[in-house]
Order: structure tokens, then sequence, then C-alpha cells
């Protein structure tokens, strides 16, 4: 069953209106971008299987996730003190650049078992309800198809067991249901759909 508080997050995106993408936006914002791909990888592309690819994710989401970062909401050792000295307007920016940036192409292949039951599972757990029906992410919720495998696995076991920041409470009470089994196959699905 899916819950949430809705104005929370109709709250946090009404105070970001993103930048279109200008001539200097065009100029700043691959400066600002570099350090980010030393763990998400070139123009967003991760090669790291526990760090998750940015590249064409909704703006909205990673704005959002910055903003959960610089105020504490979402805790990481790495990832709150490079997002502790963004100001809103570099969150706009940094999010404007890698949604605009390819997915690169697939690298996980789902086993051949765990396709049908992943499909299954992403229906009665309604992640298509939330991420879009191909799971391509909208607004502030995230791209789940072609994302690392290693990743995906950490969040859905941090979100079940309630140590990964949840803005409404729909992750963990998505996931509350599924064994160690199941999120493994969730997550194997999940990383082998086209993320384009």
């Amino acid at each position: 069953m899916i819950r949430g508080n809705t104005s929370a997050a109709a709250i946090l995106a009404a105070a970001f209106s993103f930048l279109p993408a200008g001539a200097a936006l065009a100029e700043e914002v691959p400066r600002k971008a570099q350090a980010c791909a030393a763990c998400h990888g070139p123009s967003g592309n991760s090669t790291d299987p526990a760090m998750p690819s940015v590249a064409g994710q909704p703006a909205q989401f990673i704005a959002t996730s910055l903003y959960m970062f610089r105020e504490g909401i979402r805790k990481d050792p790495v990832m709150s003190p490079i997002a502790s000295s963004l100001s809103n307007a570099d969150m706009n920016e940094l999010a404007a650049y890698f949604s605009r940036q390819k997915p690169a192409t697939l690298t996980h292949t789902t086993s051949p078992e765990n396709a049908a039951a992943g499909a299954r599972l992403a229906q009665q757990h309604h992640c298509v309800q939330c991420h879009g029906p191909a799971l391509l992410g909208l607004q502030h919720i995230p791209r789940l198809a072609g994302q690392q495998f290693a990743y995906l696995k950490t969040q859905l076991r941090g979100f079940k067991a309630k140590t990964r920041a949840d803005w409404d409470g729909n992750m963990a009470a998505a996931v509350q249901a599924l064994g160690e089994r199941e999120l493994d196959i969730l997550a194997d699905y999940l990383s082998g759909l086209s993320p384009r």
C-alpha cells in the first residue's frame, strides 16, 4: 500500500525552479560537475557498482537528493560534505546538467529466471506506479532502469531496514513485505532494463 505526505514533496519541488540551459550555464556547469565524475563517472555514468549513475535522472530528483544531503535528511560520508557547500543555484545547475546527459548503454544482464519474477514484483509493489511505467523516473522520483545492481541492492535493503532516508515513507512501505531473495530479484530486474 502506498502512503505518503505529498505536501512535503510539493513544498520541496516548489523550492527549486530549474534554470534554462543558456550559454553561460553550458560553460559553468561542466566545471562544477567535474568533481562528481570521480564517483558518478564521466557525464554521470558510474562505472563503480556501488555508485549510482546520475546521467538522465530527472532534474528535480537530482536537486532534491542534493538538498536532502545538504540538509542532513539523507547522510553519506562523501555526499554530505560535498552538498553542504552547494547553494540552491548550484544544485539546480548540476541537476540540469546531469539530467541532460545520456545514460550509458546497459552493462547488466538480468538473469533469465529473474526477468518475469522481477517484472511481477515491480507491479505488485508499486514500482511502476511511482517510478513510471518504464521505470525511467518522474519529477522527484529517480530512474531505476539500468541503475547499478549493487547500488540498487544496497538502497532497497536500506529502505527495508529504515536506515535509508525516505522522504515520504513510500519506499519503506513498498519493500517491507519483500524478503532478501526478492530484493535481489528486483534489483537484478531493474538493473537490466533499458535506461532510455
